[in-house]
């Protein structure tokens, strides 16, 4: 049984019964039961189609210059097809076939095949006024006709189009559902996201704004409201989700929202006429909707009833959903199968029994179960053709991949978000090794993923479901162990490094959910096809090119997941990602410096320089590439980066002994960026005379200067063991630049230096925020007793009689200055403990910390400088004091007469350990140029003990610091050695020497 009410139309029944054959009740609903059964129905604005049971399409186009709208209702040449599906717009229609054939209907009523998607299988079409939409069983989305307000999604400034375009923003989005209004577009996908473009006068795009949108955007208020249908009108749109809540947005002006009030709606908002009565069906018409609860059989409408749209007799508008009385037979011996409005009509097909048609709306393809089962058990038979087709569909579309695992379970799909992919990744893992039994499958699967699936990944991504293909790739490629594997790994690094900034971050959110399996295998993946290029690149000189862009996007990429991996407590660690097959890169370095040295030393070498000199720029370059991922490199090696540097000239320092900082910073302020790259050499100068001087002796004199308390450069915390920044400045602030360059010179140059500031200097530097752990360092009292204010459990934090007034540095500030004198409560606490450890460590040092790293940026190159963390930036510059004597005495080598067991050397040692910690270190300082230990430890520090020629008993021992070489006379005794050594160790020297 049909029923319809709405805009009179002549002939009653519209011509799929006699006149006479009608009835109507008093409310003015019709219905009628024609001998074919009705199985759809779509009104547009001026034509209606009807499709028949035998699958038969009919059109009626109307007459609307006419008081009452008249026509002839005339069956469509359909070539043959039957057709299942029927979408009006305002003058045309498309039908779909149930062969999957696409077909247009013009105003002649003359059905011709949309040639541009005759390759396609179609499987939902949809209309607005003058636009058009197609959804292919691949996941792709086609739109043509009139894009005046972008409803064809194709981006700003598109024109209209007359043949189908292919919709590539929701390329990789597995799509449920599409749906078109007047001049707006939807598209629902499987796990409930919303998307809409197109015109927004009155908010009917739900995105809380009235703007023309011409792509489709998310509308992130309808997330995980596990939306399962939607319904354009003219302006307005609806949603159902699936608890049976409806949502409504856009024009209101006639009711059609259901909100007991005719204002427009810029956001979804819940229809609470129709909450808890679990509807099942919404369809919206020009003005009007139209909500069907299945349970009650019950028909519910609101919105213009102007023509009788309503049902309800009246010709009033309507602002709150109310119940249609149906004709009794609707109710007694008929189940209503379906609603559907559209232009200023309500239709409702009835059926007096349980409906034998399978739901026309189909879904695209997805990879089940029973699909593998039997790609894997008929690989062998005839069915081999069909299954290779299958195969085609499925790996060859981001989209049907993206479906194809989705959590079904409670309905965990619904809840995908920025930190959820809604992926029941147990069975990719198990579909994909079921796939790998068969050889014959596996191999057509790698074909497709190789050719079709990763060169189509290169598209912008509109949600969060287009990304669970990068994390379901991995899994594949995982068991697809064959000849170019690494190829295969390439492709899916540049489709991860061609999405924008914004989705990068997404997939890293999405990385750090991974369960750890999971997560490992895409690390192992990277670590192990970067290791085996490093190693092509060092041994084979051949390989350069053919490595270069591989393993600079397979870095990266380890370098996203590294930052993924960091942002949860993993089993994984940094040592997972470190590849020490770069060790042996900086080897070749080593060898290949040292054959370069030995040609220009005039030593016999054999061998053609200048292929040497490329090859070893070639390492340098794959070296400066490996940097951009910091995570691979262990300690060691991000230290050697330092002294690989591209060669530059020498910068040069004249420095009278009287005023050494005043000259230093004089000629630091006065150094270009290009001088100061260059390796330091320091001349004392005085009296006419001229010098040189060990640069390490030179920076451990200068920042021991400007140490002194009276220097006035620095606070020191209340422990005396750590500087910071003051924050009124009494120097100007230029004297921080320079500094700045003087700490980076000292970085530059390999020079352990003591500036004894708290991890928060160097988190800055690398542009990291410092944290309340950070603070605890500088200044432990108050950071005990911030974060006891953090930890206290009492609700009511106010008896604390604490206020956003604090005391720094002998300085009272207002962390609040909007409301001063402002209470800590529990409420607010933790950002009182932000704002206070945001005032100490950047607001109140801003102008200082800014010249600071203006200066030593001004000398180091970023790229460099990132490499390290925090901890190891710090420690390359200051190094530690795990001092380990027994490891300097065990490294030590010996020249000339001396051996381990010559009596000078075990006088020597013995005398050595005898010294006490401060003498030590003394002698630490004496040898190297620097008191504390390197920051890859004291197996670092190479000594070199030889004869002091010409020398007597009165002799003192010497070093070269540079070369870490003592010069030690043959003493007579171990008295005298002993007398001699610390004499040595603390008188001045080199550069202070009187």
């Amino acid at each position: 049984m049909l029923c319809y009410w709405g805009e009179a139309v002549k002939p009653d029944g519209f011509g799929l019964v006699k006149a006479d054959s009608v009835k109507f009740t008093d409310t003015g609903i019709g219905y009628f039961s024609p001998k074919s059964r009705i199985r759809d129905v779509s009104p547009g604005k001026s034509l209606v189609g009807f499709i028949r049971g035998d699958g038969n399409a009919s059109v009626m186009r109307l007459n609307t210059r006419e008081p009452v709208k008249s026509g002839k209702l005339k069956t469509l040449d359909q070539m043959k097809d039957k057709i299942r599906l029927i979408s009006c717009g305002d003058v045309d229609a498309v039908l779909l076939a149930y062969g999957d054939r696409i077909l247009s209907v013009e105003k002649s009523n003359v059905c011709r095949p949309i040639k541009e998607l005759s390759s396609k299988t179609v499987i939902q079409v949809a209309c607005g006024d003058q636009h058009f939409m197609a959804l292919t069983n691949d996941g792709q989305l086609f739109t043509w006709g009139r894009n005046s307000s972008g409803q064809l999604g194709l981006g700003k400034g598109e024109l209209s189009s007359l043949s189908p375009q292919p919709l590539k923003s929701l390329c990789g989005i597995p799509l449920a559902q599409i749906s078109a209004g007047g001049d707006h577009s939807f598209a629902l996908s499987l796990s409930g996201a919303v998307f809409g473009w197109g015109r927004n006068s009155a908010g009917q795009l739900g995105l809380g704004h009235t703007e023309d949108v011409y792509s489709p955007t998310c509308v992130n208020n309808l997330s995980q409201k596990k939306t399962i249908s939607i319904s354009c009108g003219e302006e307005h749109t609806a949603t159902l989700s699936k608890g049976g809540a409806v949502f409504t947005f856009g024009s209101g002006r006639y009711g059609q929202l259901g909100h007991n009030t005719f204002k427009d709606e810029l956001q979804p908002r819940v229809v609470t006429g129709l909450w808890g009565i679990n509807v099942s069906q919404i369809t919206c018409g020009r003005n009007h909707t139209l909500a069907l609860v299945e349970s009650s059989n019950t028909v519910y409408s609101f919105g213009c009833g102007e023509q009788g749209q309503l049902g309800n007799g009246q010709r009033t508008n309507q602002c709150v959903p109310l119940p249609v009385q149906l004709p009794p037979a609707a109710n007694n011996s008929h189940t209503v199968e379906s609603i559907i409005a559209g232009g200023n009509q309500s239709f409702v097909l009835c059926s007096s029994q349980k409906s034998d048609v399978p739901d026309q709306r189909k879904g695209i393809v997805t990879l089940g179960d029973k699909m593998i089962h039997r790609w894997v058990s008929e690989c062998e038979s005839k069915q081999w053709r069909t299954i290779k087709k299958e195969i085609k569909r499925v790996f060859s579309s981001p989209a049907c991949i993206n479906g194809s695992f989705i959590i079904k379970s409670c309905d965990g799909h619904y809840q995908t978000s920025t930190h959820v992919s809604g992926l029941d990744l147990d069975s990719v893992k198990t579909a994909f090794e079921r796939l790998a039994e068969k050889e014959r499958v596996l191999l057509e699967v790698e074909k497709v993923v190789e050719k079709d699936l990763l060169p189509s990944l290169g598209f912008t991504v509109a949600g969060v479901e287009a990304l669970r293909v990068f994390l379901i790739l991995p899994e594949l490629l995982r068991v697809l162990k064959k000849q170019g594997h690494e190829t295969k790994l390439t492709s899916y690094a540049s489709a991860i490094l061609n999405l924008d900034s914004c989705t990068r971050t997404v997939l890293e959110n999405l990385w750090s959910e991974l369960p750890e399996t999971f997560l490992k295998t895409l690390v192992e993946l990277f670590h192990t096809s970067v290791a085996a290029m490093i190693s092509k690149v060092t041994y084979d000189y051949r390989q350069k090119i053919a490595m270069d862009t591989p393993l600079r996007k397979s870095v990266q990429v380890l370098q996203m997941l590294y930052k993924a991996t960091c942002r949860n407590q993993r089993e994984i660690t940094p040592g997972d990602f470190i590849i020490y097959e770069i060790n042996e890169l900086f080897d070749m370095l080593y060898a290949i410096q040292k054959d370069i040295d030995e040609f220009y030393g005039g030593f016999v070498w054999y061998g053609d320089l200048n292929v040497t000199v490329a090859e070893k720029q070639h390492h340098m370059n794959t070296l400066k590439l490996l940097s951009s991922c910091p995570c691979i490199f262990t300690l060691e090696a991000k230290y050697g980066l330092l002294k690989f540097r591209e060669p530059r000239g020498p910068f040069r320092m004249e420095l009278r002994r009287t005023a050494l900082l005043e000259d230093c910073f004089r000629q630091l302020r006065a150094a270009s960026e290009q001088a100061l790259k260059g390796w330091l050499q320091v001349v004392y100068c005085e009296n006419f005379e001229k010098s040189d001087v060990y640069k390490r002796d030179f920076f451990h004199n200068a920042f021991k200067m400007l140490l002194d308390a009276e220097s006035e450069m620095f606070m020191y915390n209340d422990t005396k063991t750590l500087i910071w920044f003051p924050v009124e400045l009494s120097l100007p602030e230029e004297r921080y630049f320079v500094l700045g360059v003087l700490c980076g010179l000292a970085f530059y140059n390999n020079s352990v230096v003591h500036m004894p500031f708290p991890l928060a200097l160097f988190k800055k530097l690398l542009d990291i925020r410092p944290s309340l752990e950070d603070f605890a360092e500088l200044s432990p009292i108050v950071a005990q007793s911030l974060q006891y204010l953090l930890n206290y459990s009492d609700d009511d934090a106010d008896n604390m009689c604490m206020i956003y007034t604090i005391v720094w540095n002998n300085r009272e500030v207002e962390l609040d200055p909007v409301e001063p004198g402002k209470a800590v409560t529990s409420s607010n606490k933790k950002v009182f403990v932000d704002a206070y450890v945001d005032y100490v460590l950047n607001k109140s040092v801003e102008k200082a910390f800014n010249e600071f790293k203006r200066g030593f940026y001004k000398v180091c190159d970023r790229n460099v400088v990132n490499v390290f963390q925090p901890e190891e930036l710090r420690g390359v510059m200051l190094g530690s004091e795990e001092y380990d004597w027994d490891v300097l005495k065990m490294n030590a080598t010996y020249e000339y007469i001396f051996h381990a067991r010559h009596p000078t050397i075990v006088s020597f040692w013995e005398v050595f350990e005898e010294l006490s910690s401060q003498d030590k270190k003394a002698f630490l300082l004496f040898l190297t140029g620097f008191d504390r230990v390197p920051v890859l430890g004291m197996g670092q520090v190479k000594m070199t003990v030889r004869q002091l020629l010409n020398s007597t008993q009165d002799h003192l021992p010497q070093a070269l610091t540079c070369h870490t070489i003592l010069d030690l006379p043959v003493y007579q005794t171990k008295e005298i050695l002993r007398t001699k050594l610390i004499e040595a160790i603390h008188h001045r020297r080199g550069f202070w020497e009187e």
